[in-house]
């Protein structure tokens, strides 16, 4: 097994009730990178979006943007 690590932009939306849009715009984040890292597109992360995604979102626990998660090696 190994691990991963899940950015859970779609479930801070929907938590929120607003848009990756609205979140692009709040965050100052491009709506292109907030859409890959929503659909697990990205496969690096860049910090400085992450902790401007906090800043807009009041958010001060980094648990509820990333979660580390284990796979299995087909993942």
């Amino acid at each position: 097994m190994s691990k991963k690590v899940v950015i859970k932009i779609g479930s801070l939306t929907k938590k929120r009730g607003i848009s990756l849009r609205e979140l692009s715009r709040l965050s100052d984040v491009r709506h292109a990178a907030l859409s890959e890292l929503s659909n697990g597109k990205r496969t690096n992360i860049n910090f400085s979006h992450i902790e401007r995604i906090a800043d807009a979102l009041g958010i001060s626990d980094i648990r509820e943007i990333i979660d580390l998660v284990e796979t299995t090696d087909k993942d």
